[in-house]
């Protein structure tokens, strides 16, 4: 997952996609980037590290212009080179600057096609300059003269629609034309518009998610749809138009459980009020499973289980404590890589108070549980702290399978629930009892609050691939890439070489 925005304005930019990166940052914390526009030139700006640390006074007055892209990023796919940073560019056809959210399946095969028909060089292993390359392609394909319209670009998004598979929400820039925004044909990660009414017209803002246009003053329009593009100009007006055959929204049931924020809206369902949802409906299958008196307080693991825990506690008439207090200053161990760096951070990142454990039968609630690491580590320092008994709930059904459209889940054995029992987890984290919310109750809480919301990507949960490309040997292969990368660099190579001798012959 990656946070990214767009902007096209009537005054510069800079300092508002930078704000809007900041309140992104809970979307990716290993890069940033900003490309502006001005005339028909770009400029741009990225490097490894959170918003704050990337970009200085220097950095944003080289940055000029009315209208631009940024992305903050975490990596999923390629690797955590600074090469890798977004947005990137490309200087055909026009002129075009791209970030992207997601990740695409097909990467390699479009690799491939890039360079035997397209005749374009792909410079890293990052699935979003392919993604480049294949819009910058289909753009020169529909035009045959030095002007562009927006009909010319719609029709590019529908080729690109047929060729890529995965996931994607993607803001774009062309020179001297304007700001082009789009959604994959599932629309699994999230994308949004606003508007800011000004004395001199409307100014637009595309972001991942509702809290960066309402931070920064935007009026929320409406949600981009799956498949649909969004088209504005320098002078601020605004085309769409639906560019795929068979669209269906299947927003990503993980969003709501973990990765946006609670004061976002997405695809019509507020993050915050689905979250209590969760909790209410938790705490009815542990009303079926305890008995009254197995428990004496609720706690929650911060920050994003806060709202399930408080509506749990409520619903079941339970004391809400909170008995970890959270050092802000650590990030999120999700987004770590490598398990000793994540087991390392939790005695660093969470602090026990352990007035509120001792002697207690304590009810831990979490989002989610993935890799078990940070579960265990919280259920140890509850019995460190005095607790009696220590119950564990996660507020998200078990994670069992990989996720390949944009969280790093990429292999099974990584996943503490793949391949084990509800009870075989709860010895693994080393807790009394657990108690995993149910994968409908996990949809109805999404579905109560927008009811238009039928479909979901639940890939981590039920195995089930929306994009219908994903087999098992296509699962081995991530795993093989993951726990073997130099076998694939130079596997890598020698399919260059073969390529090269092949373009040469």
């Amino acid at each position: 997952m990656c946070g990214i925005v767009g902007v096209v304005s009537h005054g510069p930019v800079n300092q508002l996609i930078y704000d809007a990166l900041l309140l992104l940052q809970h979307r990716g914390q290993d890069a940033a980037g900003i490309a502006t526009s001005h005339g028909n030139t770009f400029s741009m700006h990225k490097a490894n590290g959170l918003v704050r640390d990337v970009f200085r006074t220097r950095n944003m007055r080289s940055l000029p212009g009315n209208s631009g892209i940024g992305q903050c990023r975490y990596p999923t796919a390629g690797s955590s080179s600074e090469e890798e940073a977004q947005p990137f560019y490309v200087n055909a056809p026009f002129g075009i600057t791209l970030a992207h959210n997601g990740n695409l399946t097909n990467a390699d095969q479009l690799k491939i096609e890039m360079f035997k028909k397209d005749r374009r060089h792909i410079n890293t292993d990052s699935d979003s300059e392919v993604l480049l390359n294949v819009l910058a392609h289909e753009i020169q394909q529909g035009t045959s003269s030095f002007s562009l319209d927006p009909s010319i670009l719609f029709k590019a998004v529908s080729a690109l629609h047929r060729r890529v598979r995965g996931s994607y929400a993607v803001v774009a820039q062309i020179a001297g034309y304007g700001l082009l925004a789009f959604r994959d044909p599932y629309g699994i990660r999230p994308l949004c518009i606003g508007f800011s009414d000004t004395e001199n017209g409307p100014e637009y803002m595309v972001a991942s998610e509702s809290v960066a246009l309402e931070g920064l003053g935007f009026h929320f329009l409406r949600d981009v749809m799956p498949g649909e593009a969004i088209f504005i100009d320098n002078e601020g007006k605004l085309y769409n138009e639906q560019c795929a055959d068979n669209p269906v929204l299947n927003p990503c049931a993980f969003e709501f459980v973990y990765l946006a924020r609670p004061d976002s809206v997405i695809d019509g369902a507020s993050v915050y009020a689905t979250r209590l949802k969760m909790g209410e409906y938790l705490a009815e299958k542990i009303r079926r499973e305890f008995s009254a008196g197995d428990i004496d307080v609720v706690m929650p693991i911060p920050d994003s289980s806060r709202p399930s825990a408080m509506e749990l506690a409520m619903t079941l008439n339970l004391d809400y404590r909170e008995g970890f207090i959270k050092n802000r200053y650590i990030g999120r161990t999700f987004l770590m890589p490598g398990q000793a760096i994540r087991r390392k951070s939790v005695r660093q990142k969470l602090n026990a108070i352990s007035a509120e454990f001792k002697g207690k039968s304590v009810l831990l609630v979490d989002d989610s549980i993935v890799r078990g690491t940070t579960s265990r580590e919280i259920v140890q320092m509850a019995r460190d702290s005095g607790a009696k008994r220590v119950i564990f709930a996660s507020a998200a059904p078990p994670v069992k399978f990989p996720n390949v459209y944009g969280i790093d889940m990429p292999t099974r054995s990584e996943l503490i629930a793949h391949g084990r029992t509800d009870e075989e987890v709860c010895r693994e984290i080393t807790a009394d009892a657990l108690v995993y919310q149910d994968i409908d109750a996990l949809k109805r809480s999404i579905t109560d609050v927008n009811p238009m919301l039928k479909k979901f990507e639940a890939s981590c949960f039920d195995g089930e691939y929306v994009t219908g490309d994903i087999s098992r040997d296509y699962l081995d292969r991530i795993e093989f890439a993951r726990e073997n990368p130099k076998a694939v660099i130079e596997d890598a190579v020698r399919t260059q070489l073969n390529l090269n001798l092949a373009q040469i012959e």
